[in-house]
């Protein structure tokens, strides 16, 4: 998958920016708080309908403005997309696939595959299983729709949920629902529990290889899946578990409460792992992305690298550019510097400032 354009209007310190990208790896330099971030949330919004960053449509709109428009144009497997988003204050976006309006945002997922990588990733280890969670849903939801619409489904339950178990103090005579959400969420859950088993399956089957590599052969990682509550027992430890729900006013089981274990040479780096353990192991992670992606989608991700070839050391960096160099690449940083002495190829380079962007070559 290539990533031809990019057009956008009235987003964040935007404008109106046109962006024309190379097939290859793309620079985008400047300094900091001038749009480079902007740049790659946009195309991240554009292929997965959802900002890396958690913002809600409103954030991302231009000051002062009421609507914004994202319009990105990929190849794939030889033919053309163009992808076209209304972004507004107040009403749900809309999205449109060559022309023709989508009803639910899940159809455009599986288009574009795009992988972000962050500072903030390095700490998905040691930070709290909410992080490590959105990593599985995310990747998840661009490799698998269906997942996308069991997920969506499964949260719009808990929340219902969650909403009669704080209202039943005033309304007893609505406590016969209940069950009924019970079973709703049993349904929906006990596949997401599965996909996401599975999943992490996959994943191991690459990062071990990955990980070994980085680490030229002295650890071992390993992803253990820790579900909540596994899918035979789901329903009867929602049953089990009611009391302590009505007391909380909130539900306290399920996949919503997910995490995922990482273990180098057996041992929980989320707990016990130096600092340079973790992100070795979030370095392997995103690399494995990549190879996920390829192999199970049978397409080749776009990467976006946000500032983090900063965050690592010197090995680390040849480590990451080393693997990319076959796949589409957008990197931002805040100059030039980190990039000199032909380390790898700079096929196309932009110079960001106060929200406009000039090619540099």
């Amino acid at each position: 998958m290539i990533i031809k354009s990019l057009d956008i209007s009235d987003y964040r310190n935007y404008d109106r920016m046109c962006l024309a990208l190379h097939e290859g790896t793309n620079i985008f330099y400047g300094d900091n708080a001038q749009g480079k971030t902007n740049i790659l949330e946009a195309i991240y919004v554009c292929s997965t309908t959802k900002s890396h960053r958690g913002s809600k449509d409103k954030e991302v709109i231009r000051f002062e403005k009421e609507e914004s428009h994202l319009k990105m144009i990929l190849n794939r497997r030889g033919l053309d997309y163009r992808i076209d988003m209304h972004l507004k204050k107040n009403k749900p976006k809309g999205i449109a696939i060559n022309g023709v309006p989508i009803r639910k945002a899940s159809e455009l997922l599986g288009i574009a595959h795009v992988i972000f990588f962050s500072p903030e990733d390095l700490g998905i280890i040691k930070n709290g299983p909410a992080e490590r969670r959105h990593f599985i849903d995310m990747e998840l939801c661009q490799l698998n729709p269906v997942y996308t619409s069991r997920l969506s489904s499964y949260n719009k339950v808990v929340l219902q949920r969650n909403k009669l178990l704080k209202d039943l103090s005033y309304k007893p005579e609505t406590m016969d629902t209940l069950q009924i959400w019970d079973m709703q969420m049993v349904r929906y859950g006990r596949n997401i529990i599965q996909e996401r088993r599975r999943f992490v399956d996959q994943l191991n089957e690459i990062i071990t290889e990955v990980h070994d590599r980085l680490t030229e052969g002295k650890e071992k990682l390993l992803i253990r899946y820790e579900p909540n509550v596994t899918e035979e027992a789901f329903e009867s430890v929602l049953e089990t578990g009611r009391e302590r729900d009505l007391r909380q006013k909130s539900t306290l089981n399920g996949p919503h409460r997910d995490d995922i274990c990482f273990l180098v040479n057996g041992m929980d780096i989320r707990k016990f792992g130096s600092q340079g353990q973790q992100r070795t192991a979030a370095l392997s992670l995103k690399l494995s992305e990549i190879r996920l992606v390829e192999e199970v989608a049978k397409d080749e991700p776009v990467l976006l690298l946000d500032d983090v070839l900063s965050e690592l050391d010197s090995k680390r960096q040849n480590q990451l550019l080393n693997s990319i160099s076959h796949i589409q690449t957008l990197i931002t940083c805040t100059g030039l510097d980190d990039f000199v002495n032909d380390r790898f190829q700079m096929d196309k380079i932009f110079q960001v400032e106060h929200g406009t962007v000039a090619c540099k070559n």
